[in-house]
């Protein structure tokens, strides 16, 4: 009995681990906006602040190694995209 109810939790909790992992793709697949305040800028990016966190942001897709050139510290702007291993990836910028 107990064999069985190890063995049943461990497909259960491996099933648990694929479904949570697929759904979390498929959320970071999605087009997130964030929008917030830009506190340190560089060539390729910017560090966000969304007033409940400070997300890194690439934006090379958007602006090249020109980032410096479009956006300045203090800026409010609003991004889209998606995490790309713990960086966000912009596929817009706006103001």
């Amino acid at each position: 009995m107990i064999r069985n109810i190890s063995y049943r939790t461990l497909i259960g909790l491996t099933f648990t681990g694929i479904a949570v992992s697929a759904l979390s793709s498929a959320l970071h697949a999605q087009g997130n906006k964030f929008t917030g305040t830009v506190e340190r800028v560089w060539e390729d990016g910017f560090s966000l602040d969304t007033g409940n966190r400070t997300i890194r942001v690439d934006s090379w897709d958007v602006y090249g190694d020109n980032t410096p050139q479009n956006v300045s510290v203090g800026d409010r702007v609003s991004v889209t995209g998606e995490f790309d291993g713990g960086e966000f990836d912009a596929d817009s910028i706006s103001e």
